[in-house]
């Protein structure tokens, strides 16, 4: 098992996908030749050819129109969206077709669409190219929403999210690409798209976090654990279905809760775990549910993301106001 990239761990997902089943197709705004904008398509094309591998004009309603039409009628499309704020022009697709396919044919034909996208702040790039808008899918009944924080994770989840017979909303942080490396086997393996990973073991206090947070969440855990706090860490890895069963069992424990996000706080996906808290495991707590999360506003040029994007300083702070409560 060699060390690997999140990038490199999610093409070889692709590339394991593609060989093991021949109706996988791989398309976007330059995935063909040029291996994608990041490359995360990188020689797939060569490998597989131009007929399963290929490059789109820029149109993203015209990329996830395709997808359904493929779907429908066998394949297994894999679309890239090249930055997910670049999805709007396709939401018709994704909220008023794609997700009801299951449910508008009583479950005799299915929608095994995985779309890929890049998401997240913290690489000064342009407007409309850090968001997180994971806000807007959790709440569309029949999509499924997945977003690895690891190496490890990126290839299984990958690989699973292909396979699935729902449709996905594959969710790669942006910042993670190139900065995160993990052992990554070679081989096929898989990675439920339905189950929280809980990265650190802790009994004090359980921070819940996902994507590029996750690793904000363990450099907190460690300036903590000098003061004798233990923090558990989960990585929801799945936003949508949410594993609460490993939720609860953590706050069962730890009795304090803190939820990060880096999209806006309001009617984030850290509002429904902390909803989901409140329902099915709320006796167990000794403090209010803190939450941390990115300033409702719209994401701030490339100079200030640095001052609103939520930092491990912010994560440890409320952990341990909620701890002394």
């Amino acid at each position: 098992m060699a060390k690997k990239t999140y990038i490199k761990a999610i093409t070889e997902g692709i590339d394991i996908a593609l060989a093991e089943d021949p109706k996988t197709l791989v398309f976007g705004e330059d995935v063909g030749k040029n291996g994608g904008v990041f490359r995360a398509t990188n020689g797939l094309q060569k490998k597989y050819g131009a007929d399963r591998v290929f490059s789109t004009p820029l149109a993203e309603s015209g990329i996830l129109g395709m997808s359904i039409g493929l779907a429908v009628t066998g394949w297994r499309p894999v679309p890239e969206i090249q930055f997910s704020g670049f999805i709007f022009e396709a939401l018709d697709s994704i909220v008023a077709q794609m997700s009801r396919i299951r449910f508008q044919y009583n479950g005799t034909k299915n929608a095994p669409i995985t779309i890929r996208t890049p998401y997240g702040g913290g690489t000064h790039t342009a407007e409309l190219h850090g968001d997180d808008f994971e806000n807007f899918f959790v709440g569309v009944p029949g999509l499924r929403v997945v977003t690895p924080s690891s190496a490890y994770d990126a290839k299984g989840l990958i690989i699973s999210a292909i396979e699935n017979n729902d449709p996905v909303v594959f969710l790669e942080n942006l910042r993670l690409y190139r900065s995160v490396k993990g052992e990554v086997p070679d081989d096929k393996y898989t990675v439920p798209l339905d189950k929280a990973n809980v990265v650190q073991e802790g009994k004090d206090v359980t921070i819940i976090a996902y994507g590029g947070e996750v690793s904000e969440a363990q450099k907190a855990a460690k300036k903590l654990a000098k003061d004798n706090i233990s923090a558990e860490i989960i990585d929801l890895r799945s936003l949508y279905p949410l594993d609460t069963d490993t939720i609860f069992e953590s706050v069962k424990k730890t009795h304090h809760v803190v939820i990060v996000q880096e999209s806006q706080k309001q009617a984030g996906v850290g509002a429904q775990v902390a909803s989901a808290i409140s329902e099915g495991a709320i006796m167990y707590l000794d403090a209010p549910v803190s939450r941390v999360a990115a300033p409702n506003s719209v994401y701030p040029f490339p100079q200030a993301e640095n001052v609103w994007l939520p930092t491990a300083n912010d994560i440890e702070e409320a952990a341990r106001e909620t701890v002394n409560y």
